[in-house]
């Protein structure tokens, strides 16, 4: 009998646990991870396996100073178990598999298959190598193999989902090692990226979000300007495509074309994420980055202009090497100005690899921690000012699956307004499932959410509604997501918490 036939499965068939964590693009991955297992005949483990799955991948990042730390401690919880349980298979990909390689199965030699960021599809294929000659496989490639929405894929939402339109960075910011990981651009053709969205919307999906590392830039690599604007515009003609949201953009590549798409395409969402990164025109030089501040406001004014509601969210990057008291209330000025509906903020810490890592200047923690909580402070207070004025609007909803964590207790549902802002609303007598629209009017705000308390206005069932009842009567019990690492990223959540391109979770 064969380790293989000796492992605990599920009515015979080999079963897995992806574990993710990082950015958007490794959670659309691992999408595909688990397509591509299911398509090998792999069942999904249930719900709390813990590690009790035939085989456990870990998708990695590697943006975070203890990335590795975390990684190696996950590894070691798993080793007695594997060693009790002839047959179990660990892999390891993502981007801290694509830095270190070699080193993983140094260190922890117990694990069956290393691959990387180009080669994802191949998962399949060195499990099943790894289990015949009984040795570890390492399989790196050095640059694309096939793009991620070309793969099989087990997508974690009915209504909602993730297009990649374009893997890779050109930039060099010098806090960020993704372009080292996830290599130069490649952009798919846009007859491809739209013949997804459109198989996509038959089988009900109604929101998509288009994921690049650095989306805006998308032609560079096919040689248009112009291609990305062009790209939302003809997401407009698409029929039964009721959402377009668009992560993460760069300033560098924000043009006014891409504005005037975003006002004139009416289901291109009145949302957008900017990452700011530094106020300060001395910091973000040292960071790299092809912007100033003057540059910065200038593309939020003018996207004021063309969508007077639109919800402006960013990332800001706190006590990076060399900066200065002066360079910090630069920061908070633009934070001001801005007026950002949400800012993801992040105390500065070395990613191995980066030239930042090796500057001068390192600031002292207790400095960079007191930055940060003013910053923070300053933030809520704005957010709580932008949300304020969303009461008394009636507002179209999209109800979500899981955002609202109370919504058990409160008797509330829960939903993302087209700015993308959370919604929580009084459950209506009528029958509302996540993906139907519903019509409210927004009573009370918070910080970070908003409340509807008054009875519902209307709801409209859709197809998206109707492609998640079919999926959870097939399934015969509640939906299973993609477990994350922090900060949380996930469909159908469209507001990002670590940017696409510049990941700095």
């Amino acid at each position: 009998m064969s380790s293989i036939d000796r492992s605990q499965s599920v009515g015979g068939t080999r079963t897995y646990e992806v574990r993710t964590y990082g950015c958007q693009m490794n959670v659309h991955d691992s999408e595909r991870l688990s397509g591509l297992l299911e398509d090998a005949g792999y069942v999904r483990a249930p719900e709390g396996a813990d590690g009790d799955a035939d085989v456990v991948v870990f998708n990695t990042c590697a943006v975070r100073e203890n990335a590795d730390n975390k990684l190696y401690g996950n590894l070691g919880h798993l080793a007695p178990r594997k060693a009790q349980r002839p047959g179990m298979q660990i892999a390891v990909g993502g981007c801290l598999a694509q830095k270190d390689r070699d080193t993983i199965v140094k260190r922890a030699p117990w694990v069956d298959v290393v691959f990387g960021t180009h080669n994802i599809g191949k998962l399949p294929v060195l499990l099943e190598r790894a289990r015949v000659q009984e040795e570890a496989q390492v399989e790196i490639a050095e640059s694309l193999e096939a793009f991620p929405s070309t793969l099989p894929t087990r997508r974690e939402s009915a209504y909602a989902a993730w297009v990649s339109i374009s893997v890779g960075c050109n930039n060099t910011c010098t806090f960020c090692i993704v372009p080292a990981l996830r290599g130069k651009e490649k952009d798919r053709r846009p007859g491809d990226v739209l013949a997804e969205i459109e198989a996509l919307v038959a089988e009900g999906v109604s929101e998509i979000t288009l994921l690049g590392q650095n989306v805006n830039a998308y032609g560079s690599d096919i040689g248009d300007r112009e291609a990305f604007s062009k790209l939302l515009r003809a997401c407009g003609r698409i029929e039964g495509l009721e959402r377009v949201r668009f992560t993460s953009p760069h300033p560098r590549d924000f043009t006014d074309d891409v504005i005037a798409a975003m006002a004139e395409t009416p289901n291109v969402m009145p949302q957008l994420h900017m990452p700011l990164q530094s106020g300060s025109d001395t910091v973000l030089k040292a960071m790299r980055r092809s912007y100033r501040q003057e540059r910065y406001l200038g593309i939020i004014e003018k996207v004021r202009a063309a969508i007077p509601h639109a919800a402006i969210s960013t990332d800001i990057i706190v006590g990076f090497p060399g900066e200065t008291e002066e360079d910090f209330e630069q920061t908070l000025h633009v934070v001001r100005e801005a007026r950002f509906a949400q800012a993801f903020t992040f105390q500065y810490s070395k990613r191995p690899g980066t030239p930042a890592a090796e500057m001068d200047g390192q600031i002292p923690k207790k400095v960079v921690q007191e930055r940060y909580e003013r910053l923070v402070a300053l933030q809520e207070e704005i957010s709580w000012e932008e949300n304020k004025k969303q009461v008394g609007r009636t507002l179209e909803l999209m109800v979500a699956e899981g955002e609202g964590r109370k919504d058990g207790a409160t008797h509330r549902l829960s939903g993302r307004a087209p700015d993308s802002r959370l919604v929580h609303f009084t459950k209506p007598e009528q029958e509302v499932r996540p993906g139907d629209v519903v019509t409210v009017e927004i009573t009370y705000a918070a910080p970070h959410h908003l409340l509807a308390e008054g009875p519902v206005l209307d709801v409209r069932r859709t197809r998206s509604g109707d492609a998640w009842e079919k999926r959870n009567t097939a399934a015969g019990a509640g939906p299973a997501g993609v477990m994350l690492g922090l900060p949380k990223v996930g469909v159908p959540e469209p507001l990002p918490v670590a940017t696409g391109g510049c990941a700095v979770d």
